[in-house]
């Protein structure tokens, strides 16, 4: 099933990488804003695997129950957004939204809406990356709030003979001094990918080029 998604050459993969950071940088500005402190969010690392694999990795990195943000998109492309946290990485997250010190009472009570809000916020702003960065739009639905395990996440079936496949990202958060670790995950279906896979080539064929017409505006700036 990974085999479509596989076949991407270094080439689209890069380009990929390079428009999520660009989006995940948004979603730290953003949330910059929000909380009225530093945010930093990287993209260290992007996989294409099945729900399966996904719900494995997630598995082998936490321990703890997970809490999701889930947003579905549809557009050219359709598919499913996931912000995923540990518990405990979540709590802090609302914390550093929700400012100040607050009772372990008054965290639990704002935390399901501090977590649609900061889900809203950073998986907006890498959808609407991605759209205006391939030129095309998408439509979300209102964020849902998750908790369980990857598999729940995922929605792995053991009765199911075909899985789904993920775009699967790790970022790392930095809050003031909290250490906030999360993934952001799209489950999309192999006619999807197939879409972004061409449109990721539309986006390689319109930098290349403006980087030939640049590179030889340069040459001849420089020959005159």
């Amino acid at each position: 099933m990974t085999q479509a998604f596989e076949a991407l050459t270094e080439l689209e993969r890069d380009a990929l990488t390079e428009i999520m950071n660009i989006g995940v940088s948004r979603a730290a500005a953003n949330l910059r804003k929000m909380i009225g402190d530093q945010v930093h969010l990287s993209v260290p690392s992007i996989d294409i695997v099945n729900q399966r694999r996904a719900a494995r990795l997630i598995s082998e990195r936490e321990i703890s129950e997970l809490v999701a943000v889930r947003q579905d998109f549809s557009g050219p492309f359709s598919g499913r957004a996931l912000l995923i946290f540990p518990e405990t990485n979540s709590l802090e997250l609302v914390r550093a939204v929700a400012g100040g010190t607050l009772s372990a009472q008054e965290v639990v009570e704002i935390e399901h809406e501090a977590l649609a809000e900061t889900g809203n916020i950073i998986l907006n702003s890498c959808l609407a990356t991605i759209a205006n960065m391939l030129k095309r739009s998408l439509t979300m639905t209102i964020p849902e709030i998750l908790r369980g395990s990857g598999d729940r996440l995922f929605e792995v079936s053991e009765d199911a003979a075909i899985d789904g496949l993920v775009l699967f990202l790790y970022i790392d958060f930095a809050v003031r001094t909290r250490d906030i670790r999360g993934y952001i995950a799209m489950m999309m279906d192999i006619p999807s990918l197939e879409i972004l896979r061409g449109l990721l080539g539309e986006f390689i064929a319109r930098v290349v080029g403006d980087d030939s017409e640049a590179a030889g505006g340069e040459g001849g700036a420089a020959n005159a």
